[in-house]
This record gives structure tokens, sequence and C-alpha cells, in this order.
């Protein structure tokens, strides 16, 4: 089943054509993979997805259903999460409290049947999403003393909250060294198959293994599409990479 297609997507800054005529479909129960060097029109496309920004030209599609139309907000109801590049948990507040607001605001917008708005019942959910992620021993512990790594999968867990139909991951190895990477990288694994994800990535070598299909993205537009290994061998893929000075 295809659960989101981007249909001929084009938006322009001004003289900039961020992304050009953008083709995209996603399936249920993939992870699939966005890949391409800095400005190559990634987190454009994702805002075009999410809402934030509107197309000049083309049209989201979820579950067969334009969505071109609707803001972010009425995305996110239908079932559209994502992360961001900077992470923006609330500091002050535990880990375990940062996961209990994202499921509170379900309750509050009426997407909990009403035996389920119980406060015991939503820490218990809470407490397994952290399990999920691999943060339950740090539940008690303030948000703001979390290092970067920790953060990142917070992240995923409050997204995880709000029961997505559709994940949107941007570029969630941003920041991390090799090992913090690493960790995150098997969490996604542990949620393939179960939850359908895009993985918006700069990082080819770490991110593009994970992945069950993979899209690479240069100057706003597609150039490969397919099988993670043969994307990575393609030439254009290659040359897109080398011109910034890394491999792909």
């Amino acid at each position: 089943m295809t659960v989101l297609e981007a249909r001929n997507l084009t938006k322009r800054f001004g003289g900039l054509v961020a992304v050009s005529g953008v083709h995209l479909r996603v399936d249920a129960g993939e992870l699939l993979g966005l890949f391409g060097p800095n400005g190559a029109g990634k987190t454009t496309l994702f805002n075009l997805i999410s809402g934030t920004l509107r197309p000049d030209e083309g049209e989201v599609v979820f579950y067969g259903e334009p969505i071109t139309h609707l803001p972010p907000h009425a995305r996110a109801r239908r079932g559209i999460a994502r992360t961001f590049q900077v992470v923006q948990a609330f500091g002050e507040l535990t880990v375990l409290e940062n996961v209990l607001t994202a499921l509170a605001h379900r309750a509050l917008t009426g997407w909990l049947p009403l035996g389920r708005y119980d406060a015991p019942v939503r820490r218990r959910a809470a407490m397994e999403l952290l399990e999920r992620v691999g943060l339950a021993s740090r539940a008690g512990e303030r948000a703001k003393n979390l290092p970067l790594g920790l953060l990142k999968r917070l992240e995923v867990a409050r997204s995880l909250a709000l029961q997505p139909k559709l994940l949107l991951l941007d570029e969630p190895l941003g920041g991390l060294n090799l090992r913090e990477s690493e960790q995150l990288l098997e969490v996604l694994l542990a949620l393939r198959g179960q939850t359908t994800m895009v993985l918006v990535e700069h990082n080819v070598r770490m991110a593009l293994p994970v992945c069950d299909r993979a899209v690479a993205m240069d100057a706003g537009r597609v150039i490969a599409e397919g099988r993670p290994e043969d994307v990575r061998r393609h030439p254009q893929v290659i040359e897109a990479y080398l011109g910034e000075g890394e491999d792909a």
C-alpha cells in the first residue's frame, strides 16, 4: 500500500528553485532514505510534505487523499509526525514528562478513547516508548542534562507517542559521533516494518545500509532511486558527493 506520494513538487525562493518537479512514493512499513549533499533540497521537500511550506506546483497525497491544502497541525492529526534537525525538548521537564506531554496532546485532541485518558495508563505508555528507544533508565532525568545522542532518541519517542502513520526524520545523525549514530540507527532498525519512515540524511555511509529503498537528490532534483547499493554506486550520486569533498 502506498502511504505517501509527492507528485511533481516544485518550490521556488525567488530565482532559486529549491525543489524541482520531484516525484516520491513511500510504501507502508518501509524505511525510505532520502539522501543528498548540502543544498540538495532534502529539508525543503520535507517541509513541503509536512506542510511547513506550500509548493508552487504539484501536490502531496496521503493514503490516496490530497493534503496539499492542509496546514501542518492538520497533517499531524492525519498521522504525519516529524523530527527536526535541531532538537527542542522541554529542558526543565524530565524525559518521562516530555513523552507524557505528547501523549496528553493526543488526549486533548480527541485521539484517545475515553478509557485511555487515565494518567497511569499514559504513564505506562510513555515508559513503553522510552523502553523502545533505550531511555527507560533515564526517565526521571531532566531533558536538559541529556547529551545530544540521547536527546535525538527522546525526539523519536515523542514522535512515536503520536502513533504516526508516517514518521519523517530530518537528519537525525547530525552532530552525533560514531557511537551515538550507531545507537540511534539501532533504534530505527527496531522500528522498521512497524512504522513507515522517511529518513533525510547527509551521512550516506552510516544511514544508507539501514534503508529498504533510497532516493538521492541534487540541486532540487531526484537523480537516483532504487536499492540502496545501486543508488550509492550511481554515477550522478558519486559526482554530487565528490563535488563537496565527501565519498558517497
